[in-house]
C-alpha cells in the first residue's frame, strides 16, 4: 500500500485490479474492490484502521469482475457506479459467479476462497449518467463517465490533490481488454484525462503512470483504428481482419506464454469492435446520402 497524496492510498499488488481509497472526515471512500475475498476483507480492515471510521462509499469504475467482486465485503457502504454498470450487473447470476471461480482453477489455494452459495453480486445503489460530485468530509471527489473501455467506464478525479483513478482506460503491463469497447470514446476519454493535468494517474492494472503511458495508449488505439480501416476499405471480413492483425497488435504489450491463446482471442475481439464501428459509420453515411 502506498499513500500517493495526503489521505489518498493505493494498492497495486492485489489480484484482479488496482484499488484505492480516500480518507475523509466522515469515513473512507473506496475506489473498486479486490476480487479475492481474503484481499477484500484485508483491504477493508486497512481502510478502517487508517481512517478510524467505517467505509462511507464504494465507487466502481466499471462492472467487470476485477472491480466489483469484493463489493459484498464492504456492506453496508453504498456502491456508486454508472447507470450502465447497474444495468449490466443485473445479469450476473450463478453462471457469472461460476466463471469467476473457474478462473482460479489452476490456483486451487485461491479458488478455495470462493463459495458459490456465499458469493453475492452487489449492484450499485447510487448511479449517475454523466458526472457525480461527492463533497464529503472535507473532500471533493468527481466521478466522471467517459466510456471507451466499456459503456460504464468512469474515472475518479480529486481536483485538489490532482489524483485521478482511471480504471481500465490505461493499461500498463498487459493487453487492453476491448470486448465491450468503443475506440472513439476511449480516445476522447484519454484526452479528457490529459486535460486534467493530474499529478498522479492510477491505472486499473500495473504501476502508477503519467502522460508517457497515456500517450502510448493513444498510439495503440490509433494504430488499431488505422490497421482495421485499411482492411475494411479493402473489403476484408471482420474475422479475417482479426486473424491478420493479431501478430502486429500482439507486440504492443507483453504477452505471457501461458496466456498467449487467450490474449490472441482478446485482440481479435478488439479488432472486431473497431470493425463494427466502421460498419456503423458506413451505414450512417449511406443513410444520409439516401435521405439527401
Amino acid at each position: 500500500m502506498e499513500e500517493i497524496a495526503p489521505g489518498v492510498y493505493v494498492e497495486l499488488e492485489y489480484r484482479g485490479a488496482n484499488v484505492g481509497f480516500i480518507v475523509t472526515d466522515e469515513g473512507p471512500i473506496a475506489v473498486d474492490t479486490p476480487v479475492l475475498p481474503e484481499q477484500a476483507m484485508h483491504w477493508r480492515r486497512q481502510m478502517e484502521h487508517i481512517s478510524g471510521k467505517p467505509v462511507l462509499y464504494v465507487i466502481n469504475t466499471d462492472h467487470h469482475r476485477g472491480h466489483i467482486m469484493g463489493n459484498q465485503f464492504f456492506l453496508p457502504a453504498p456502491i456508486i457506479a454508472h447507470e450502465r454498470a447497474w444495468r449490466d450487473m443485473r445479469g450476473y447470476g450463478d453462471n457469472f459467479k461460476q466463471r469467476v471461480i473457474d478462473s482460479f482453477k489452476r490456483e486451487p489455494q485461491l479458488q478455495a476462497q470462493f463459495s458459490l452459495s456465499r458469493m453475492r453480486i452487489i449492484r450499485p445503489q447510487i448511479t449517475f449518467t454523466r458526472k457525480l460530485t461527492l463533497r464529503k468530509g472535507g473532500r471533493e471527489i468527481q466521478i466522471i463517465h467517459i466510456g471507451g473501455h466499456t459503456m460504464a467506464t468512469s474515472i475518479v478525479w480529486l481536483p485538489v490533490e490532482r489524483v485521478v483513478f482511471v480504471g481500465d482506460t490505461i493499461w500498463i503491463d498487459e493487453h487492453p481488454y476491448m470486448a465491450q469497447s468503443n475506440s472513439r470514446d476511449w480516445l476522447a476519454g484519454l484526452e479528457l484525462i490529459r486535460n486534467l493535468d493530474a499529478a498522479y494517474i492510477v491505472p486499473g492494472h500495473g504501476a502508477l503512470c503519467g502522460l508517457k503511458e497515456l500517450d502510448y495508449m493513444v498510439s495503440f488505439l490509433r494504430h488499431l483504428q488505422a490497421r482495421v480501416w485499411e482492411y475494411y476499405q479493402q473489403g476484408v471480413g471482420k474475422h479475417e481482419t482479426g486473424a491478420a492483425l493479431v501478430e502486429d497488435l500482439r507486440t504492443w504489450f507483453h504477452v505471457p506464454q501461458s496466456r498467449r491463446s487467450k490474449i490472441h482471442s482478446q485482440i481479435k475481439s478488439g479488432v472486431g469492435r473497431v470493425y463494427e464501428e466502421y460498419k456503423r459509420q458506413e451505414r450512417a453515411r449511406q443513410a444520409r446520402e439516401k435521405k439527401g
